[in-house]
């Protein structure tokens, strides 16, 4: 049985999708995925965990960015900053310690290392046990029935009953003038270097420009990050203020509200020219670290060839249920959008998968109802659902509750009590719209939260949850036990009041 909609108009009188093509009276494979990133792992392993014949094309190494260029090196990069973080405020401990010395090329060896442990997770070794068959190589698609594979060994086609495309997406360069001619990097390219930067320029103020940034100045580099309007877009102004403290505190010189106009050389010395309220700053750099976005990957597969249509964002268009244009095609990660983050390109193969093996019996739309993310600067900011600002923006509804971290036991013991958590709630109802938390282990506390949202739980049902003392995960009972004082029954409770005064006579 074809999918439903498969004889779809491609735009041009007559021509259908079934004729355009020659379809193959049979195929190779059940599933082609191109692309072995989180989402197209995902995608194989689902499709061999149900038997189906799946191919997994990947054209550089396995684990995609977020193993290699991502995620791994990032967190890694991090750890390293926050022990430096901690050893600088070891007297208010007790302890004295002699300054710190950093071998950066041995902090980059041991970031190179972790990825190394990581890879065997994602590795051909892996998927080829699980069933997947994985081939090396670049992938073209030539019709919605075939893809053309090119390996060191030569050219193969593969005949496929369906495609996911999940492709990934890189970083944006910006068209500055003059960024040819200075020493410049990515967060993909950033991990090959050897030596410290002494300054490094950071551009761009989004999570992976805040996170790098402040990384950077924890390992002792003289560090400003330049953004053309403030840090962190997304999320609420007090998360914000925070957050721009805490990279102040670290060293970080922050630039918002700020023009890049361009790069040039000066007697040897490399320098970004900059304005600020019609002011005009040269400022000088060893590296300039690009960190203004990332685009999805969607050149050199053939996907002009086929007509498939793209998004104002440069995403591939797909419906609901992760389909293309074409009904057997699909897409999903970063390269299909809105999200760029590992766990919702997780979350969208399933879906991919799915359809694509049984859309002619059921197809299923992808669920972004609840989606958390977590910005790892110090604070960290973890948030799911509406934040303040953008209920205010769409005119819902809503009473916010607040639980500083300043009165939560662990975070005292820890040397740790700043920052919030933050719960969005319908006025008078006990249902939670969002949650942003800010400080340390937010990432760790938001988990309770998304789990709560998911499956329509309130903060009732947290306050009546006993959760260990003294952890970080109490502060969401407290969050709870806030609201609940807000919305005390006050009549019930003045009748109490006279109650217990009839008892005493």
């Amino acid at each position: 049985m074809p999918p439903r909609g498969f004889k779809k108009n491609l735009g041009q009188p007559g021509v259908f999708l079934a004729t355009r093509w020659r379809k193959p009276r049979r195929f190779d494979c059940n599933l082609v995925v191109i692309g072995a990133g989180a989402a197209g792992l995902v995608t194989a392993y689902i499709a061999a965990a149900v038997k189906a014949k799946v191919t997994l094309i990947e054209g550089h190494r396995m684990g995609g960015d977020c193993l290699n260029t991502g995620c791994v090196p990032s967190k890694t990069l991090i750890r390293v900053a926050r022990l430096l973080r901690d050893l600088r405020r070891a007297g208010e401990l007790g302890i004295s310690v002699a300054s710190a010395q950093v071998d950066f090329a041995a902090v980059m060896a041991r970031v190179r290392s972790v990825v190394r442990q990581v890879e065997p997770h994602d590795s051909v070794a892996r998927y080829t046990g699980l069933g997947v068959e994985v081939i090396q190589g670049q992938a073209r698609i030539t019709s919605p029935w075939t893809v053309k594979v090119s390996t060191e060994a030569g050219q193969q086609t593969l005949t496929t009953r369906a495609i996911v495309i999940a492709t990934g997406a890189a970083p944006i360069i910006p068209a500055i003038p003059g960024i040819e001619s200075v020493r410049h990097a990515t967060s993909d390219t950033v991990w090959s270097l050897r030596e410290k930067p002494e300054r490094l320029l950071v551009l761009g103020g989004g999570p992976i420009g805040c996170e790098l940034a402040q990384a950077f100045a924890s390992l002792g580099s003289q560090v400003t990050l330049v953004a053309r309007s403030g840090i962190l877009g997304k999320e609420d102004a007090d998360a914000v203020a925070l957050v721009a403290a805490g990279m102040r505190a670290d060293g970080v010189r922050l630039l918002t509200d700020t023009d890049t106009l361009r790069c040039e050389v000066v007697d040897g010395e490399q320098r970004l020219i900059v304005r600020q309220a019609e002011l005009e700053e040269a400022i000088p750099f060893d590296v300039l670290l690009c960190a203004t976005g990332r685009k999805a990957r969607v050149t050199g597969f053939g996907l002009e060839e086929l007509g498939i249509t793209l998004t104002k964002a440069g995403t591939i268009q797909v419906n609901d249920c992760l389909q293309t244009r074409y009904p057997n095609i699909y897409a999903c990660g970063d390269v299909a959008g809105p999200y760029q983050f590992t766990h919702t390109a997780a979350h969208q193969a399933w879906y991919a998968a799915v359809n694509a093996l049984f859309g002619g019996l059921k197809s299923f739309k992808a669920d972004y109802r609840v989606i958390p993310w977590v910005t790892f600067t110090s604070p960290e900011v973890a948030r799911v659902g509406l934040s303040e600002a953008e209920a205010q923006a769409q005119g819902i509804a809503h009473e916010v509750t607040r639980f500083a971290l300043a009165d939560l036991d662990r975070a005292i013991t820890e040397g740790a009590a700043h920052g919030y958590v933050k719960v969005l709630t319908p006025p008078g109802k006990d249902r939670i719209l969002g949650v942003s938390i800010v400080g340390e282990h937010a990432g760790e506390m938001l988990a309770e939260f998304t789990l709560a949202m998911k499956h329509s739980l309130g903060l009732n049902k947290i306050l009546s949850t006993i959760h260990p003392y003294p952890t970080w995960s109490e502060a969401a009972k407290y969050a709870a036990g806030e609201w609940k004082r807000a919305h005390a029954p006050k009549r019930a409770l003045a009748w109490l009041e006279r109650f217990h005064a009839w008892r005493r006579g």
